[in-house]
């Protein structure tokens, strides 16, 4: 349980402070890598590339890697296994080393992913690719926007560990939806999908990237969801009237017109 940040020494309550700080750092380094590693530009080491080991090796790793980051994600998000791991951890300091240990399996993704080689489709409009980057940006605009909406601070730790440096208790975050979230339920999700399927270039590396990851979105939502229902009763109305992924245009619509 959290709330026990007045009992705290200043010192530990500056450790942790600092530890919230760095993690966040590292995360937000590895959120820019990644738009160039999956975009294929200005990083040292992208999605496609040359294969450099047999095709079969290259998707067991692959898979391997995408596998670590999806176990990780889940299985440190369940309220049973924060249960156990603030025993452990800090409770102020658990969401820090959530983000922290993402983003560790991510850069080990980013290091020893191998390319396949082979390309589904490529379109050579120049006026085409334009709109496919600028949907791959909207993409990764939609991702960070949807993080503030709820509360980007809280979501990477760094709001529990400045409470804890105030001295004050850590209180959760009330239910709300903001903006994209009366128009579906994951807008977060819907910006990680566009960054994943919308390319100018989509090969079979990025296609088995994004068949991998859309399948863990899926199942995700699913965990995410069953938790949401049991944390907030008004959840299970949202649910019943708010589409998942995909807006209902009419609504939109009517939602724009009013805001």
């Amino acid at each position: 349980m959290q709330g026990n940040a007045p009992e705290i020494h200043m010192t530990k309550r500056l450790t942790i402070f600092a530890y919230g700080v760095i993690c966040y750092a590292l995360f937000f380094a590895t959120f820019l890598y990644a738009i160039g590693f999956i975009g294929n530009f200005l990083v040292p080491v992208t999605l496609d590339g040359e294969p450099a080991v047999p095709t079969l090796t290259a998707v067991a790793i692959d898979l391997l890697l995408l596998g670590v980051f999806a176990v990780q994600h889940s299985v440190m998000a369940r309220p049973t296994f924060k249960q156990w791991w603030t025993r452990i951890v800090p409770s102020e300091a658990e969401r820090s080393t959530y983000v922290l240990l993402s983003s560790l399996a991510l850069i080990a993704l980013f290091h020893f992913w191998q390319p396949l080689g082979g390309v589904i489709w490529d379109v050579d409009n120049p006026a085409a690719r334009a709109v496919l980057l600028v949907g791959y940006g909207l993409g990764w605009a939609t991702v960070l926007v949807s993080t503030f909406l709820i509360n980007h601070f809280d979501l990477f730790g760094l709001r529990q560990v400045w409470l804890c440096l105030l001295g004050r208790p850590y209180t959760g975050l009330q239910f709300r939806t903001p903006w994209l979230y009366r128009h579906v339920r994951h807008p977060l999700y819907v910006g990680w999908l566009m960054t994943f399927w919308i390319t100018p270039t989509m090969t079979v590396t990025h296609l088995l990237f994004a068949l991998v990851t859309s399948a863990y979105i899926l199942v995700a939502i699913q965990l995410e969801e069953r938790n949401l229902m049991s944390f907030h009763d008004e959840y299970a109305g949202y649910r019943r009237r708010v589409p998942m992924l995909l807006p209902r245009l009419r609504r939109f619509r009517a939602g724009t017109e009013t805001a």
